[in-house]
């Protein structure tokens, strides 16, 4: 139960964090960017990937079964 807890707080620090650098690289909007060229950045940026491996560790930390059920 401790590991679930730990897990999806991890999770959500994750996922705050890449959101964060989402919002925040979307100010390359002011200097002319494109939505394209937007979105090809995003995916060459490791940081943006926190926001899936921050999601993906919350919903295993709340779906996660117990073998003792």
């Amino acid at each position: 139960m401790l590991f679930r807890i730990f897990l999806f707080l991890f999770g959500f620090f994750l996922l705050v964090s890449g959101i964060f650098y989402i919002i925040a690289y979307g100010n390359l909007f002011v200097f002319g960017s494109s939505l394209f060229s937007y979105i090809s950045f995003l995916f060459k940026r490791y940081e943006c990937y926190y926001s899936i491996i921050g999601f993906i560790m919350m919903v295993v930390a709340l779906y996660w079964r117990d073998k003792k059920r």
